[in-house]
């Protein structure tokens, strides 16, 4: 089995740092699994490592597309396996690192995300329904015939609710358990699946600084470029966490003070589901920082141990 490290974590926790280190001492490449990393222009709201912070490190599946592509977990996996052969055959070792723990989930057990055919008809009834009505219709929707997946899916994710949706109208199954019986396949790789995290209250400081030092980088200005590009909010890419937000700035419909809360809230909540997720996730290699006393060389240690016995680097 070809070798695969994992490292993971909530948002702001530090994963950048650590994974070139990590790549540094074991020959490793660095995959991103981030669902904004891969847009080109958008650096500054989606924490996008800079080439100089890189290190000599190569780093895939960042600046890949246009923010007017869509980009979605299938999009993902194809790219994912092409760098992953691209590595191989370099004799290194892969590190995936990002937050993203579905597009994690969907490469360390090579799901199958064959589509089904596509209910075009039912897809723009639901896209016009959360158009004129908002997206919290579709989530009660899919409360109805699949709490399991509402539970999972933010409201404010209308293509997955979509999709969630149509896979019931098409199959008659929860979109739940299919996931949940992918999840259990056997992993094709010899892995390590590391988690970095951190207690909540520094966490959540280190979140606050961050969007503090976007706004300062210049996230407004990085999102009205984009507008002036043609980017607007229906795109996949603008979705995403500090770009809807400032957007909405731009439009006079909230002030730059309400975007900057919004995005720290928003951002709370997602570091506190992304911890949700890697809980439930088995096999998982939990890294607390203070119980290392937020000594990285202490906490690389550790990963080198369970390296060493997994038979990998």
């Amino acid at each position: 089995m070809r070798p695969l490290i994992v490292l993971t974590g909530p948002t702001a926790v530090g994963k950048t740092a650590l994974s070139i280190k990590l790549a540094k001492e074991v020959g490793g490449e660095i995959l991103s699994a981030d669902s904004m990393q891969v847009y080109r222009g958008m650096d500054i709201g989606s924490a996008k490592i800079r080439p100089e912070e890189m290190q000599g490190v190569p780093h895939h599946l960042i600046d890949v597309l246009e923010p007017d592509q869509e980009f979605n977990v299938v999009v993902f996996q194809r790219l994912c396996r092409q760098a992953l052969e691209g590595i191989y055959g370099r004799g290194h070792i892969p590190i995936l690192t990002g937050g993203t723990g579905f597009y994690i989930q969907a490469v360390l057990r090579d799901i199958d995300f064959t589509e089904n055919p596509e209910n075009t008809d039912y897809r723009r009834q639901l896209e016009q329904l959360a158009s004129e009505k908002g997206s919290q219709v579709l989530h009660e929707m899919l409360k109805e015939v699949d709490p399991e997946a509402a539970q999972a899916i933010h409201s404010h994710n209308v293509k997955r609710m979509i999709r969630a949706l149509e896979f019931y109208r098409l199959t008659g199954q929860k979109i739940s358990e299919h996931n949940e019986r992918e999840a259990e396949r056997p992993s094709p790789y010899r892995y390590c699946y590391f988690v970095l995290s951190d207690d909540r209250e520094t966490l959540y400081r280190r979140i606050e600084e961050r969007v503090d030092r976007m706004l300062e980088e210049g996230l407004v200005e990085e999102v009205r470029g984009l507008m002036d590009r043609g980017c607007h909010r229906d795109m996949v890419s603008m979705q995403g966490l500090g770009y809807k937000e400032i957007l909405d700035f731009l439009a006079g419909e909230i002030t730059l003070e309400e975007a900057v809360y919004r995005i720290k809230i928003g951002t709370r909540h997602f570091a506190k589901r992304q911890l949700t997720w890697f809980r439930r996730e088995s096999d998982v290699i939990w890294l607390n920082k203070p119980d290392y006393g937020y000594d990285e060389e202490k906490i690389l240690a550790v990963i080198r141990r369970h390296l060493q016995e997994a038979g990998i680097g």
